[in-house]
């Protein structure tokens, strides 16, 4: 069996600050503070690593059911990542995109995220793609309305919404769709991230909350994903059963 293709984008779903924070004693957002320190760790990582995109999971449209002190405490600290980060991203050449419904996020963070986006344009290495206020049905309505509206523009009927029509609107369309998603402190589902674009990639789980997710634990998913054969749906046979297909195709005979 062949190896998976060339690993080009990890997304990562970080989960259990506030698990972290809580088994030390400390507060939720203490627990925040420390998956900052582990988002330099992993982007500085990726880079070294050759991976040319990034995807992290920052913060969803659920989260703004959580408690309005740490709803408040996660965009300020966010606020302060984008814009104390920048130099720091532009001496590693990343360059920072954003997906999700960032028009409803508060002023001050809107304007860090966009002078961080201006400010890192020019950069090549290593694309890092912040998910906040994401959620992959929210993208795939927003996505579909827009293809819808186009349709509309052109003079096309309905049998013109296309899946190909329908990716070009997401929120990144120039970002390749993930090979490999990542979610840490041992929880097994998408929680709406990437559902489209997601259709087809490996997932890894973590027993590590994300802040004690280090390098030598992002070097673990990367050779787990290398031991990987990625099918696409088309099957992988193997030698065996080629060679035993290809004799009973010779005698005219079907299994």
């Amino acid at each position: 069996m062949g190896a998976s293709p060339p690993l080009r984008h990890v997304a990562f779903i970080m989960d259990g600050n506030g698990r972290w924070a809580k088994a030390r004693g400390k507060l939720r957002t203490s627990g925040h503070r420390a998956g900052a320190e582990t988002v330099r760790r992993v982007v500085r990582h990726a880079g070294n690593l050759g991976i040319p995109y990034l995807t992290l999971y920052a913060f969803s449209t659920e989260n703004w059911s959580r408690p309005r002190v740490e709803v408040e405490a996660l965009m300020r600290l966010i606020e302060r990542f984008l814009r104390t980060e920048t130099p720091e991203l532009n001496a590693n050449g990343v360059r920072l995109v954003a997906i999700g419904d960032v028009d409803r996020l508060p002023g001050k963070v809107r304007r860090s995220l966009d002078g961080a986006i201006a400010a890192t344009r020019g950069n090549e290495r290593l694309t890092l793609a912040l998910a906040l206020n994401y959620g992959g049905r929210d993208e795939i309505v927003r996505a579909a309305r827009k293809a819808a509206e186009q349709l509309v523009l052109d003079g096309q009927g309905v049998d013109g919404l296309t899946a190909e029509s329908i990716a070009r609107c997401l929120d990144a369309p120039d970002m390749p769709n993930p090979d490999l998603v990542v979610r840490t402190a041992g929880e097994m589902r998408l929680s709406n991230f990437l559902i489209w674009q997601a259709a087809y990639a490996e997932l890894y789980w973590s027993a590590k909350t994300w802040p004690e997710f280090g390098e030598a634990d992002f070097d673990a998913a990367v050779a787990e994903y290398d031991r990987r054969v990625r099918k696409f749906g088309g099957g992988n046979p193997s030698d065996s059963d080629t060679a035993r297909l290809r004799e009973y195709a010779g005698r005219g005979l079907k299994l």
